[in-house]
């Protein structure tokens, strides 16, 4: 098989393209690397210093990799290493980009995200790809499926863990229907192929049979693969700027802050309209708090509707110039969502920056169905569903009177 799990050689690119600069020479660690398919592409885009070490339990995948990293002239930079992913002879601290795609389930997503977040240096990354589900509630028939060899989840429950377990996301991808193809061709050919001559072998006979049903639930019930571009949270991504929820006190530097971040008086107008507005909910406002313990950013959330049924908007959020990139919006934002959460919300809704939003676990919202009453970028109007056990409304947002929509 060409590849052992849904991606592209595109995917790989764009995922490697969220984690930012690498080191001059990064030490790069693919787990779960079969014949090398992402580890020589990453040996290529990583720079002439980088040096991948590729694991695998499987040895003849490793000699396919051996041969296909010689053949294009990378035998220096790639290393494999027959080794237990969940058991690794690596030294702590020493890979500056951790890569696991389509191979973290082998150890279940909390497991790898334990056990290989020592091996990342500091400033390190770590990639995987997880199949999740596309539904709030899947079916009876993918989960008779699943449930009894892997727990899939949500990306809104994977989400949560990753930033339980230390990490801060750097980008959430959705592999399009494309990878799928890249997997499920080839495998459903290979299962033509064999249907015939050789399968009569009872172990044969009954891959085959699973093989069929993985293809047929996926074709009738739906599940993903979502990459995750993560970074273990370090003073400098938050940590400094505690979040809290604003008290009266600082009601006046709210509007500073929000002033000095847009430049005008709109956002400002905005959060003071709003807290005269029905839509106001008590302890969904928060502020990140600086050093000197003046107000450093701010988010909040309001009561929205989607076609009659509850919803959060989240705007605006604002920090201060001059500690833009300094993780205090992320703080804020962080903790605002948590509380959310805390308080049983279900969906919370914004329009911004795809990239930005995105780390905190948004996608498009039309991917459930949601529309903004205003014309706007698909990619631009998102959703982030909190709790997966509610249904997640569709329609048109209804937005409260103060933001003029």
């Amino acid at each position: 098989m060409p590849r052992q799990a849904p991606g592209s050689d595109a995917t790989t690119r764009y995922l490697l393209s969220l984690c930012g600069p690498l080191p001059e020479r990064p030490r790069v660690l693919d787990l779960g690397c079969g014949p090398g398919r992402s580890a020589l592409l990453l040996a290529e885009e990583a720079g002439d210093g980088a040096e991948v070490t590729a694991v695998d339990l499987y040895g003849p995948f490793l000699d396919e990799l051996r041969t296909a990293a010689a053949a294009r002239g990378l035998a220096g930079r790639v290393h494999p290493v027959e080794a237990d992913m969940g058991a690794l002879p690596c030294r702590a601290g020493s890979f500056d980009l951790v890569w696991a795609e389509g191979s973290a389930y082998t150890i279940g997503f909390d497991t790898a995200l334990a056990r290989w977040k020592p091996l990342l240096a500091p400033g390190a990354t770590l990639v995987l790809t997880e199949c999740e589900w596309t539904a709030a509630e899947p079916s009876a028939g993918a989960r008779a499926f699943w449930d009894p060899q892997y727990a899939l989840r949500s990306t809104s429950r994977n989400l949560a863990a990753a930033q339980a377990a230390g990490y801060r996301v750097l980008g959430v991808f959705h592999l399009p229907g494309s990878d799928w193809d890249e997997y499920y061709g080839p495998l459903a050919e290979r299962v033509r192929t064999l249907s015939g001559a050789g399968a009569g072998a009872p172990a044969m006979a009954a891959a085959l049979a699973a093989t069929r049903e993985e293809l047929d639930v996926r074709s009738r019930h739906g599940h993903e693969y979502t990459g995750y571009v993560l970074r273990p949270v370090t003073a400098g991504d938050g940590a400094a700027w505690p979040a809290r929820p604003e008290t009266a006190a600082d009601v006046a530097a709210v509007r500073d802050v929000n002033l000095a971040a847009f430049g005008t008086p709109l956002e400002a107008d905005l959060v003071d309209a709003l807290r005269a507005d029905g839509s106001w909910l008590p302890g969904l406002s928060y502020v990140a708090e600086g050093p000197d313990g003046s107000v450093a950013a701010h988010a909040l959330l309001t009561r929205c509707e989607v076609d009659g049924a509850r919803a959060l908007a989240l705007a605006p959020v604002a920090a201060d110039p001059a500690l833009q990139r300094s993780g205090a919006g992320s703080s804020v934002v962080r903790a605002l969502l948590a509380a959310a959460r805390e308080r049983g919300e279900s969906l919370v809704l914004v329009l911004g920056h795809p990239s930005y939003y995105s780390r905190f676990g948004f996608v498009p919202a039309s991917r459930f169905g949601i529309r903004a009453p205003f014309e706007v970028p698909d990619e631009a109007m998102m959703a982030l569903v909190l709790d997966d056990s509610a249904p997640v409304p569709v329609g048109t947002i209804r937005y409260p009177a103060p933001f003029g929509v």
